[in-house]
């Protein structure tokens, strides 16, 4: 597991605790500042920032997953509505495509929002640096 993956995942963590994005944030960076050396923040850092190219869909997935999932959603319950009232075939695979859908959109939402938090993070860390 490289360097990259075993932050997000702790980002992901983090994630799922209720706590406001500066304690999150703050816990983070102690658990990054015990555990990674100074040139592999470095490193992760630009990767993640090549990874994250300001890009409208991304931005919209990372802030609003739950929103972007929604029709997919939709399609799933009409889907499923459609096979149980009508026995429509097409209405499973439209359940089923819907499903599938939704959730990797939020999936990849969660994880482009624990990237965010990772750059927030090293920003913080550069910040503390400095001053």
């Amino acid at each position: 597991m490289s360097q990259l993956e075993r932050l997000i995942e702790i980002a992901e963590d983090e994630l799922t605790e209720y706590s406001s994005k500066a304690r999150k944030i703050e816990k983070l960076r102690r658990k990054i500042g015990l555990s990674v050396t100074k040139a592999e923040q470095q490193q992760v850092q630009t990767t993640l920032l090549a990874e994250m190219e300001p890009d409208g869909f991304r931005q919209l997935v990372a802030e609003q997953r739950q929103a972007v999932a929604l029709p997919f959603w939709g399609i799933a319950g009409l889907g499923l509505l459609s096979a149980i009232s009508f026995n429509e075939p097409l209405g499973i695979m439209a359940a089923i495509g819907g499903t599938i859908g939704a959730i990797s959109l939020q999936k990849w939402g969660w994880e482009l929002q624990a990237r965010l938090l990772l750059l927030e993070t090293f920003a913080e860390i550069d910040a503390q640096l400095k001053s």
